[in-house]
């Protein structure tokens, strides 16, 4: 069984599941079904990126598809068999253009306010750096934030950089690239090796 994210990644997923050689076509016109079964048997489940990490560590799923920005949050207890090289994005420290205002934040209040969605890669991140940093959470569009004051910048996905410049925000420091990784439960793959090595290896394949 494999899981599949909606969203972002859906298309290139069944493009590159496609180009190894699965049946997707069923999972192409699955419309509302959340669970599809494929002419060559394999079973597809689809659902939200952030679930994806924990239908595979369950064994609900024997492999998945989903961002690494997902596993640096989540911290899944899966094997990551592949960067499947699509969906690239970098996460990133942004800040309103002009002065920074990180170095003061930290002078006067003696930590940074970060909006974001990711709150352990934002805590990582800053602890690494030395820095002491109090995270907002936030579930909306990160960028309004430091527009109306709540923090004094956020830590998101950026693909472009257009997003932050149209809301005047500027990248002050990149965390790390993200893109799709294929991830496999642990049981599953010490008693699939074989099948999961050899579909790894077309997947590679189908990529160039």
């Amino acid at each position: 069984m494999i899981c599949v994210p909606l969203g972002a990644l859906f298309d290139d997923a069944i493009a590159r599941l496609a180009a190894a050689g699965l049946d997707t076509a069923a999972l192409a016109e699955a419309g509302r079904r959340l669970v599809v079964r494929a002419a060559d048997g394999t079973t597809f489940v689809t659902t939200r990126p952030t679930d994806v990490p924990i239908y595979v560590e369950s064994g609900a799923a024997d492999l998945g598809i989903v961002g690494r920005d997902v596993l640096r949050e989540q911290r899944p207890d899966v094997y990551e068999l592949l960067d499947l090289g699509f969906g690239s994005c970098r996460m990133v420290y942004a800040t309103p253009s002009g002065h920074d205002p990180t170095a003061g934040a930290l002078a006067h209040l003696g930590a940074v306010r970060v909006a974001t969605k990711y709150p352990t890669v934002t805590r990582d991140h800053f602890a690494a750096t030395g820095r002491a940093v109090e995270v907002v959470r936030v579930h909306g569009s990160v960028e309004l934030a430091p527009l109306v004051g709540l923090a004094n910048g956020i830590v998101d996905l950026t693909a472009t950089g257009r997003t932050l410049r149209d809301n005047g925000l500027v990248e002050r420091e990149e965390i790390f690239d993200s893109s799709a990784r294929l991830i496999a439960n642990r049981v599953s793959h010490k008693l699939a090796a074989e099948p999961m090595d050899e579909l790894v290896g077309r997947l590679e394949r189908a990529a160039t």
